[in-house]
């Protein structure tokens, strides 16, 4: 139990209560007592390991690199940015002379041009802390030290993003795993349902926020069936499965484009105005998608599907390895220790 000054040093800090990014008690307390947060993740039984000493590195080079990315996105944001404001997706003429692609072009990329502002804030209150000392996540298996333990997104699987859910694990990081421990993981009816409103309502009162999380909801669900539903006959040949990759980021990024438009207009009517010019195609489409039912077991299916499952549940696990957001191994011994373990309880199995 935290004391008073605890407390309020853990509420009332920079960090938290102006800059961000959020981080957990226990990293923070860690932080200032300047004790070693050196520690492997839990191991086959379900505990954490020892900690692994080794001396925390540097942060130099990783200070460099993420103040490069705010000198890029700042760089992209009042250039680029300047020239294709997100309100020109509801300009009239634009509306009436535009064709369908031209508008879908141009929806996508606005909104990509949007995003640097986003990208240079969070960037530079990582690189801010790490340059204080706070950030060390430990060591991937090649031994790189990690400093992304409060970073708050990551750009490359944002862009490359060929699913709902990747996007969203790969964006805001810190605040969606505040909404996953307080709503997701606590809720019982409707999770993701509780979570996306929980989410409008920490964001703030203008309408625009409520419209792209009630739309997220309807996305995220719709992605979640298609994604159950069919991407298990895409998995081989490989060439299949770059087709299907190939769609889904087109789709991912339309779907995304359109459910935030409003998270940017704010108002009310700016917002109505562009869904309606889109003839709320894509709420429609998602509707329509939730009626398909999902396949949730494996019951009933042939040894050719059960196989394909089983191919398509691994390669999501290599694609999403990159962005977790579970704690890493710190160094490679401890990253041996827990193999072991994890071979020695499944021995025992």
């Amino acid at each position: 139990m935290p004391s008073l000054l605890e407390f309020l040093s853990y509420n009332c800090n920079f960090m938290g209560i102006l800059a961000g990014p959020l981080c957990s008690y226990r990293d923070y307390i860690t932080f200032i007592e300047g004790r070693a947060p050196h520690r492997a993740p839990p191991g086959a039984s379900g505990k954490e390991d020892m900690p692994c000493e080794r001396a925390e590195p540097s942060p130099n080079v990783a200070v460099i690199q993420k103040l490069l990315v705010c000198g890029l996105s700042l760089f992209f944001h009042l250039t680029i940015s300047k020239t294709l404001p997100v309100e020109y997706n509801i300009d009239e003429h634009f509306q009436a002379t535009a064709s369908w692609p031209t508008k879908v072009v141009y929806l996508y990329v606005s909104l990509l041009a949007a995003r640097p502002k986003y990208y240079f804030a969070w960037t530079l209150a990582d690189a801010i802390n790490n340059a204080a000392g706070f950030g060390f996540r430990g060591y991937d298996e090649n031994g790189t030290a990690r400093w992304d333990l409060i970073s708050n997104l990551r750009i490359q699987q944002i862009e490359m993003s060929t699913s709902f859910k990747m996007f969203l694990d790969n964006w805001n990081i810190q605040t969606a795993l505040w909404l996953k421990r307080v709503c997701y993981e606590r809720a019982s009816v409707s999770p993701t349902i509780q979570t996306f409103i929980l989410s409008a309502i920490w964001h703030g009162v203008y309408p625009g926020y409520y419209l792209t999380f009630l739309t997220g909801v309807v996305m995220t669900l719709a992605a979640r069936a298609m994604r159950s539903n069919f991407r298990h006959y895409f998995i081989e040949p490989p060439q299949l499965k770059l087709l299907y990759d190939v769609l889904t980021w087109v789709v991912t990024q339309i779907a995304i484009s359109y459910t935030v438009v409003p998270f940017v207009l704010l108002s009310i009517n700016p917002s109505l105005a562009f869904y309606s010019s889109w003839y709320y195609c894509l709420h429609i489409a998602g509707i329509l998608v939730l009626l398909l039912p999902v396949k949730k077991t494996q019951r009933g299916k042939t040894p050719h599907e059960n196989v394909q499952l089983s191919r398509s549940k691994q390669c999501d696990e290599r694609e999403n390895s990159l962005g977790q957001n579970s704690f890493s191994t710190t160094n490679n011994v401890c990253n041996q220790n827990q193999e072991i373990a994890f071979r020695h309880s499944s021995l025992k199995q």
